[in-house]
């Protein structure tokens, strides 16, 4: 059986992801003995805390429509589940990706892994767009989507500056 996602929802989970992907930053952070490492991998917390702030921004512009639930939800279940979605899809700020932090990763490494990551969500959200329905504002995800395209070019440009 196929599930079918309001824009609400897939807001929903963007917001968690990127505070996620905050916390994937400040944990990398905090095992950085250079003050100049720490500080950039702090900016990049806030940037993805910016992206969350952009995410509600967005989410508080959905109709009605686009906030319809989908889906019988009598147990109140849904947000458990799609929080569940977000820690879980494997990209951006993946909890079980900051967990495994050493301490031993250079920068370099963080910020492929970060790249990676958000190449993941990207995928991740295209994949939601076949799940959102045009009467719940499929066309909407073209947005977040931008916003990760944008972030990854972002950080490639760190990276570029990192390694040279």
């Amino acid at each position: 059986m196929a599930y079918d996602f309001s824009l609400n929802e897939v807001f929903e989970m963007a917001i968690q992801i990127e505070a996620n992907g905050a916390g994937f930053y400040r944990k990398a952070a905090g095992f950085q003995k250079e003050p100049a490492d720490k500080e950039f991998l702090e900016k990049l917390a806030r940037m993805e805390d910016k992206h969350k702030q952009t995410f509600e921004a967005m989410r508080q512009e959905v109709s009605d429509a686009e906030k319809q639930q989908t889906v019988f939800d009598p147990a109140n279940e849904l947000s458990m589940y799609l929080k569940a979605m977000a820690d879980s899809h494997g990209g951006e700020g993946n909890p079980e990706i900051a967990d495994s932090f050493t301490g031993e990763e250079t920068m370099e490494e963080i910020i492929t892994t970060a790249i990676g990551l958000e190449k993941e969500s990207i995928l991740f959200y295209l994949g939601l767009k076949d799940l959102v329905p045009p009467k719940y504002g499929h066309d909407k995800l073209d947005h977040i989507i931008k916003e990760e395209k944008l972030h990854v070019a972002q950080l490639n440009g760190f990276l570029k500056k990192a390694t040279t």
